[in-house]
């Protein structure tokens, strides 16, 4: 969630996706309350570790602010419930998805790091989703350990079971995210274990992601290109690199741009051309918007290689 003007704001964007187009984002769990405290999370560090799910907010809230959106002419290809914790802490996200088909016919999509799915209430209210997009970064414990620094609750068992039994429970599209990270699970012995679960889990899709953004860590090291594609072939079958958010996307934007500058790099690092596209500001205003924030001490910009991405100072007023 997101202060603006003394509210609350569950919703962001659209922001452009790499999976998902433009999408529509959902904040139900308050910043970095986490089952996981994953090395390369663009959010930054987990600040309350739990595996305790409760009714953080008030769906009647972020339904009302959905409405709005919905009724101010916003496009969108998916809602996503994700944003700054993971979504599935929220004991009412069932509830939540079936106000949103109540109000709209976009897809729902939930980006989840899977992790509570070994819960049968967890799985059923996911159920009610049309598409679930889960993660799985290693092919053993001592990765898990490493790479997603887990809950004391979680292990890499639990995690692979329960996307076992969802995907014999769910009708739906699985999404699985897998998040490479130089010389931490990209070793042959890794994919070939990692494969392996992938077969366990049989996903409609499976994803793989680097470290294109800032990271929790300094030392989390992306992976070329190159080196991704012979992964993808490596493990073959619906296997794909999702690359950046494809150019030219744009959405409805409020009337305080600057807000919702700030809205959307609470969530995540982006670069101009991602604010561009998420908010349907052309270029020049958002160099200005991001140029103000800068100046006012709240934005700060951070070096990739030679791409500039911009996010909120940790001590910005």
């Amino acid at each position: 969630m997101v202060e603006k003007m003394g509210q609350i704001s569950y919703t962001y964007g659209p922001v452009p996706s790499r999976r998902l187009g433009l999408s529509l984002g959902v904040d139900i769990v308050p910043p970095k309350i986490c089952t996981l405290d994953c090395v390369y999370c663009q959010l930054g560090r987990t600040t309350k570790s739990s595996t305790t799910r409760a009714d953080f907010v008030d769906i009647r809230a972020v339904l009302a602010e959905i409405e709005a959106k919905l009724k101010a002419g916003l496009k969108t290809d998916y809602i996503t419930l994700g944003g700054s914790g993971e979504p599935t802490l929220h004991s009412r996200l069932g509830d939540l998805i079936d106000g949103i088909r109540r109000l709209t016919s976009v897809p729902v999509a939930i980006l989840t790091n899977g992790t509570l799915l070994y819960r049968d209430d967890v799985r059923a209210e996911c159920a009610k989703a049309d598409v679930v997009a889960p993660s799985l970064d290693a092919g053993d414990a001592a990765v898990f350990e490493a790479v997603n620094r887990p809950n004391p609750d979680i292990t890499i068992e639990k995690l692979v079971s329960g996307l076992e039994r969802f995907r014999d429970e769910f009708r739906g599209q699985i999404w699985l995210e897998v998040f490479l990270i130089a010389g931490m699970n990209t070793g042959d012995e890794q994919i070939e274990k990692i494969k392996g679960l992938i077969r366990r889990i049989r996903p409609d899709k499976v994803h793989l992601n680097t470290a294109v953004r800032p990271a929790a860590e300094p030392d989390v090291v992306a992976l070329s290109r190159e080196m991704l594609d012979q992964i993808a072939r490596r493990i073959g079958g619906q296997c794909e690199v999702i690359g950046e958010a494809p150019a030219g996307l744009s959405g409805h934007h409020e009337t305080r741009p600057e807000a919702d500058v700030i809205s959307v790099l609470k969530r995540r690092p982006c670069t101009i051309q991602d604010i561009c596209a998420g908010l349907g500001i052309t270029h020049h205003e958002a160099a200005k918007y991001v140029g103000h924030l800068q100046g006012m001490g709240v934005v700060c910009s951070e070096q990739r290689g030679d791409v500039t991405y911009f996010h909120i100072r940790p001590d910005a007023p």
